[in-house]
């Protein structure tokens, strides 16, 4: 499932977040931080793992993720990787590629890598090329949000970024494990919260609507992970 969240952050916050890397001098190789395969194709700058602004701004990104309704009910979140931070200008790109299965998120845990999250900091007339471009069995999609909007889409995706030709792309890219595995489940089930939130709004059947509500927690608990 490919999704824009729009407005996890809002406007003033989002300049905030773009100035604060734009001053930041923790720019390091994007390199730093993929395989040996990934490295190929490859081009692009990353805040440094070290960086207190990327513990900083990663802190409030993952309070903003929690509270947006839309998020939790898509990706059901059991673990977010701390995000993290690049930057993309005079031609950086990173090739097709699939994201890591488990990736580590410190000396004693582990993260399956269920669900990609790119969060945008730039408004898209802002910068040429730069789309992130997402591979499923329909095809190829081509995002580029405007700032404060996220996508999320399956890690199983292949995709990339293509070359940012003009100006400057930040953004935040993050993982998430969720309760759900199974991405078929997890849509059954965002299709069915959004159906319940929808007849809910419009003053239907309440015994319809606690059955029917009934039948989310059951699937969830069939199939959720803790």
């Amino acid at each position: 499932m490919l999704l824009h969240i729009p407005r996890v952050l809002l406007p003033q916050e989002t300049t905030t977040f773009r100035q604060a890397l734009e001053q930041s001098s923790d720019w390091v190789d994007g390199r730093e931080t993929v395989g040996a395969q990934g490295a190929q194709v490859k081009q692009n700058q990353q805040l440094a793992e070290s960086s207190a602004l990327r513990e900083q701004l990663g802190q409030r990104i993952q309070q903003a993720l929690l509270a947006n309704p839309l998020f939790f009910a898509a990706a059901l979140p059991l673990r977010i990787l701390p995000p993290r931070f690049n930057r993309y200008q005079g031609g950086e790109t990173y090739g097709m590629h699939i994201d890591g299965a488990v990736m580590r998120m410190d000396s004693n845990q582990h993260l399956r890598s269920d669900l990609s999250c790119t969060l945008f900091f730039n408004d898209p007339d802002s910068y040429d090329g730069g789309e992130l471009v997402v591979a499923d069995t329909y095809g190829e999609h081509e995002v580029k949000l405007p700032a404060g909007d996220l996508i999320l889409y399956p890690s199983s995706s292949l995709h990339e970024v293509r070359p940012v030709s003009k100006g400057a792309r930040l953004a935040s890219f993050f993982w998430v494990q969720s309760m759900v595995r199974n991405d078929a489940n997890r849509r059954t089930l965002f299709e069915m919260d959004t159906a319940i939130t929808t007849l809910t709004q419009s003053g239907a059947d309440r015994d319809a609507i606690l059955k029917l509500t009934g039948v989310y927690h059951n699937l969830l608990r069939q199939w959720a992970e803790t």
